[in-house]
């Protein structure tokens, strides 16, 4: 994928002075991946039918793989082999719609604009973990206003529909699928709407009232409605190596952070009004650190120089490009 040197290098420093998630019984308190085979974790989906279990894949052209993870363990429970599709060029996100049907979003285009269409693959939640080979249906995607490259895919949970946010260092916009996609013809994605946002992964809430949108620095919380955006708030996106995936809880109460790399974590965060399931999360801007439970067990002395590692790496990022991940006003 494409990303300036300077801006990777910033989120690597700040990803290296990031905490660890702590695991917790589901992994709604974040988890660490330890399947050796996920190095590029670029989409992350909680399932409804298997609480506690994450389904992700690798970025780019790793093969037709779905990966079910443990949210308690970070260990893979199944793999799921694709078949009835071509082969994967840049997959990038994934959703899970009504009916338990998973989709999965070929939406990448690292060359900006090259690739004339790209792919959607659908297919259904097995109702048992295990490694097995599924038929999936794939529609071809393309956009009313010219190819474009994008990494975040959202299935609205209620109607089915699917929506793409595209990729842009200046703001991207919010694009709507037809309401019922079709395999004998293209399907042509129109924009709805503006994302304030170098956007690599969204989330809808459970109840589909709410758009997260995350980038690498930062994120944008939306109220949804039939596609139309209304700025809510800016999201709590902890500090990690290269974050690229979201994703709300089952439940909606939290929101689920991930990132690409070998052992990658998995960072939660309290979702802002608990994502429409009626939870209390808490507001912006009260985080306590990138997946600590706290700091004050062990003396000050170490957290000053942590927070003050924070704030140069802080200041690094702001020089050397985070301010492009908002469009200008």
């Amino acid at each position: 994928m494409r990303r300036p040197f300077a801006l990777l290098s910033a989120a690597f420093l700040l990803g290296a002075l990031a905490a660890p998630a702590a695991s917790a019984a589901g992994g709604d308190e974040g988890f660490t991946i330890k399947d050796p085979r996920i190095t590029e974790s670029s989409g992350l989906a909680a399932s409804r039918l298997h609480p506690g279990v994450f389904w992700t894949h690798n970025d780019s052209d790793d093969g037709p793989y779905l990966y079910a993870v443990d949210g308690a363990t970070g260990r893979t429970l199944a793999t799921l082999t694709l078949k009835g599709i071509g082969s994967p060029r840049d997959v990038e996100a994934i959703s899970i719609g009504p009916d338990n049907r998973i989709y999965v979003g070929d939406i990448g285009d690292n060359f900006g604009g090259r690739w004339p269409y790209v792919w959607i693959y659908e297919l259904p939640e097995p109702k048992q973990l295990k490694d097995a080979t599924v038929r999936a249906t794939q529609y071809v995607v393309k956009y009313a206003d010219g190819p474009r490259d994008a990494e975040s895919l959202v299935v609205h949970p209620k109607t089915g529909r699917v929506y793409i946010v595209d990729k842009n260092e200046d703001g991207g916009h919010l694009y709507e699928g037809p309401a019922h996609l079709t395999a004998s013809g293209a399907n042509i994605f129109r924009p709805v709407a503006g994302v304030d946002l170098w956007a690599t992964d969204a989330a809808l809430s459970p109840d589909g009232e709410r758009l997260a949108v995350r980038g690498y620095f930062g994120g944008i919380l939306y109220d949804f409605h039939r596609g139309r955006l209304q700025r809510v708030e800016q999201l709590d996106v902890p500090f990690q190596r290269q974050g690229e995936s979201v994703t709300y809880s089952a439940d909606g109460t939290k929101l689920l952070y991930g990132s690409e790399g070998a052992d990658s974590d998995v960072e939660a965060e309290d979702a802002p009004g608990g994502g429409g399931s009626g939870g209390g999360g808490k507001p912006s801007g009260a985080r306590g650190g990138s997946g600590s439970s706290g700091g004050s067990d062990d003396g000050g002395s170490g957290d000053g120089v942590r927070n003050g590692a924070l704030a140069v790496a802080v200041v690094c990022a702001a020089l050397f490009g985070a301010r492009r991940l908002f469009r200008r006003s």
